[in-house]
């Protein structure tokens, strides 16, 4: 009877411990809700109304105590799509974790309206606009057609294919091996010559150019073509 009393006391016990662990553990759902109040702030700057799924919140092993929560996203972190974000507690407790979350994002996005080819420059009348959530699409897809036209395509495209940042090159304005004008100028004077290119150049791009004289001088590739050299 003796042992029976000690089994019982002991499973008591045992539960008791249980209960008062758990009850020492942070709370689960305010770091639901301030991870929900970041996410539609932050949704005020996606480029379509956003929905958003918050991933499991492992809390159990979390000291109580947190009076403020601090959620935040890396900059470096796509936008849209599967990600995560990071939640700590600023006051009352110490702790930190990474939460996962998907965002989705319904937005125009920017297709080919018809082949392209490696090589060409894109214009308006190469693509279009299609309706989806961006969290099915690559995360660098582009949801404006500005930022495709003027570029140059990387690699040749099918009809109806979603463009993205990374298939798009800013198009060279300075060629190896072409005479450019070269311009330099201050306060009220501009001079101007010409030389050969030694290298190929996107605009903004540094670039060296060797003069009549054979000198090897550096400037910055203009859109026209021409190069400008500080003076």
């Amino acid at each position: 009877m003796n042992k029976l009393v000690k089994l019982l006391v002991a499973a008591l016990m045992l539960n008791l411990l249980s209960f008062a662990a758990a009850s020492h553990a942070a709370d689960g759902e305010p770091i639901r809700r301030s991870i929900a109040d970041f996410l539609k702030a932050r949704s005020a700057s996606l480029p379509g109304p956003a929905r958003f799924d918050i991933g499991p919140i492992k809390a159990d092993n979390l000291p109580e105590g947190c009076r403020d929560i601090e959620v935040a996203m890396d900059a470096a972190r796509r936008s849209w799509g599967r990600t995560h974000v990071n939640v700590r507690c600023a006051r009352g407790a110490n702790w930190s974790l990474y939460v996962p979350v998907r965002i989705h994002v319904d937005a125009n996005y920017v297709v080919s309206v018809r082949p392209l080819r490696a090589g060409q420059n894109v214009v308006a009348s190469d693509v279009g606009l299609r309706r989806g959530d961006l969290a099915e699409l690559p995360a660098d897809v582009l949801t404006d057609p500005g930022q495709a036209i003027g570029k140059t395509l990387a690699l040749s495209l099918p009809a109806d294919r979603p463009l993205r940042a990374d298939m798009l090159r800013h198009p060279i304005v300075v060629r190896q091996g072409q005479n450019v004008r070269v311009v330099s100028g201050g306060t009220g004077f501009q001079v101007s010559g010409e030389g050969r290119a030694m290298a190929n150049a996107t605009a903004g791009q540094v670039v060296q150019v060797r003069l009549a004289s054979g000198q090897v001088i550096s400037g910055i590739a203009q859109n026209d073509g021409s190069v400008a050299v500080a003076h």
